[in-house]
């Protein structure tokens, strides 16, 4: 399993994933999910990835080996909504050759991506690919999706979280989502890498890889935590009909 998010903001896009992968308790094991696309000063693509590996690896190597082909690539498409239909059309592609009775008997080959950025002459954006390889956009309503084991770090998000919210706080939000989800399911776990994008900056932004023990990441887990503790304490007191 995995856990992955990403935002689409006033300001920009945060992007979060883990790195564990799991085949059993027995069987864990860290693999990247978050790759990037661009042409620095025309484009940047982000692709998140969760579910079964070897689909997504397979999708991942077919998109860069075709980088800079005759036909469309996303380095070349010309808006996020045709690079989403290419992710789509790669992924289907992948299952029809995989999906065969020798190869697909029994096992779910089946994942799910989410893609981000922005084309120069365009906003930036944000879509949510489902396993048959089509696809929803990110709105100001619904400003992020999740991939994954996402029900842990949902509620936060869904509190917290709006169009307006500036990048550094939507970004602090987001490692707590990961922080609950990773005190509440083992098949979520670090390190994390965190990609954050500015608007209109048409930067390939290097990303930061939060390893085990990271201060910073250890210190909102703390201070979260505590605050959760306290607050819970100054909550109102409970009317009498509730001992009832």
């Amino acid at each position: 399993m995995t856990y992955c998010v990403a935002m689409n903001l006033a300001d920009g896009l945060v992007f979060v994933s883990d790195s564990r992968t799991n085949a059993g308790v027995d069987h864990i094991a860290t693999f990247r999910k978050l790759h990037v696309f661009g042409v620095p000063g025309e484009r940047l693509i982000v692709l998140q990835s969760a579910g079964n590996l070897a689909t997504s690896q397979s999708v991942i190597s077919l998109l860069r080996h075709r980088l800079g082909g005759e036909g469309a690539h996303l380095h070349n498409v010309p808006t996020l909504f045709d690079a989403a239909s290419l992710v789509g059309a790669t992924l289907r592609e992948v299952l029809e050759r995989d999906s065969g009775p020798s190869l697909g008997q029994g096992v779910d080959l089946g994942c799910s991506f989410l893609l981000g950025g922005q084309i120069r002459g365009a906003a930036p954006g944000l879509f949510n690919l489902y396993p048959q390889g089509n696809f929803i956009e990110a709105t100001r309503d619904t400003p992020y999706f999740q991939i994954g084991e996402s029900k842990y770090g949902k509620p936060i998000l869904d509190r917290a979280l709006q169009h307006a919210t500036p990048l550094e706080q939507a970004l602090r939000c987001a490692l707590i989502s990961f922080d609950s989800t990773i005190r509440s399911n083992l098949s979520v776990g670090m390190p994390l890498d965190v990609l954050v994008y500015r608007a209109d900056s048409l930067l390939i932004p290097e990303g930061y890889r939060v390893s085990e023990g990271d201060a910073y990441f250890e210190s909102i887990r703390a201070f979260w935590g505590a605050g959760l503790r306290q607050l819970l304490g100054e909550l109102p007191e409970l009317p009498d009909q509730y001992w009832l």
